[in-house]
C-alpha cells in the first residue's frame, strides 16, 4: 500500500513568532521501498515522521494510505489506521517493563481486536523468525539493547501492518547490531512488500535503504 504525502507544511507558534518546520514537501513511498531520511537535530524529520504515522495533523497539505485520504479522518478512525495500517518503531524500543516480551505483542493484537490462538501463533511465529522465542517470557530489564529493539520490530509487526515507520531505530546499539536491526526491517519491506520509512543520523546503514532524502530547513532533497 502506497503512501503519499503531498505539499505537507507544519507551522508551530513560538510566542508572537510562526516556525515553519516543514515547508510544502511532498514524498510517495511505494510498496516494497525502504526510505531513510537523514538530516541535521531539529530539521524537521520527527515532525515529518509523525505526520505520516498519522499522529500528528499537518498545518497544509494531504496524506493518504492506499485510496485513504487522512486529513479529514476523526480520532477514532486514525487510531484505526494506526492499528492496522502502520507499525511504529521507536527509537528506545518503549517496551512496557511489566510485560513479558511475548505479552508485549499480544496487547498490540488485543488493541486491535484481535485475541486467541490466532494471536498467540502470530507472536510466536514472530519471535521465531526474529530469534526471540527463548526471551519470550522474559522482561524488559533482562534484555539486552538488541534483544529490545528485536521485540520492538516484532511489536510493531505484529498487526501485519501495510507500512513502517522507524525513529532513529540504531540510536542506542552499537554498528553491529545497528546493522542488524535495520536489515531486519528491509527485509521485512522486500519479503511482504511493505512500504517504510526510517529516520536515521546513522549512515553505516544507508546501504540498505532504496533512496535516501535529506531533510534540511524544512525542505526535502533527493
Amino acid at each position: 500500500m502506497t503512501l503519499i504525502m503531498k505539499n505537507i507544511s507544519k507551522s508551530y507558534q513560538d510566542g508572537e513568532q510562526v516556525v515553519e518546520v516543514l515547508k510544502n514537501v511532498s514524498l510517495e513511498v511505494e510498496q516494497g521501498e525502504f526510505v531513510a531520511i537523514v538530516g541535521p537535530s531539529g530539521a524537521g524529520k520527527s515532525t515529518f515522521l509523525s505526520i505520516a504515522g498519522a499522529l500528528l495533523s499537518p498545518t497544509k497539505g494531504e496524506i493518504s494510505i492506499g485510496d485513504k485520504r487522512l486529513n479529514n479522518f476523526s480520532g477514532k478512525q486514525l487510531t484505526k489506521v494506526r492499528l492496522e495500517k502502520i507499525g511504529f518503531i521507536f527509537q528506545g524500543a518503549n517496551l512496557i517493563p511489566y510485560l513479558n516480551v511475548r505479552d508485549q505483542l499480544l496487547l498490540i493484537a488485543e488493541l486491535a481486536g484481535k485475541k486467541g490462538k490466532e494471536a498467540k501463533e502470530k507472536a510466536d511465529a514472530l519471535l521465531n523468525e526474529l530469534g526471540l522465542t527463548a526471551r519470550r517470557n522474559n522482561y524488559p530489564e533482562s534484555l539486552s539493547g538488541g534483544e529490545k529493539q528485536r521485540v520492538a520490530i516484532a511489536r510493531a509487526l505484529m498487526n501485519n501492518p501495510d507500512i513502517i515507520l522507524a525513529d532513529e531505530p540504531t540510536a542506542s546499539l552499537d554498528a553491529n547490531r545497528g546493522h542488524k536491526v535495520v536489515q531486519m526491517i528491509a527485509d521485512e519491506v522486500k519479503r511482504k512488500n511493505k512500504a517504510a520509512i526510517m529516520v536515521t543520523h546513522d549512515e553505516r546503514v544507508l546501504d540498505l535503504v532504496d533512496r535516501v532524502i535529506r531533510i534540511e530547513d524544512g525542505y526535502l532533497k533527493e
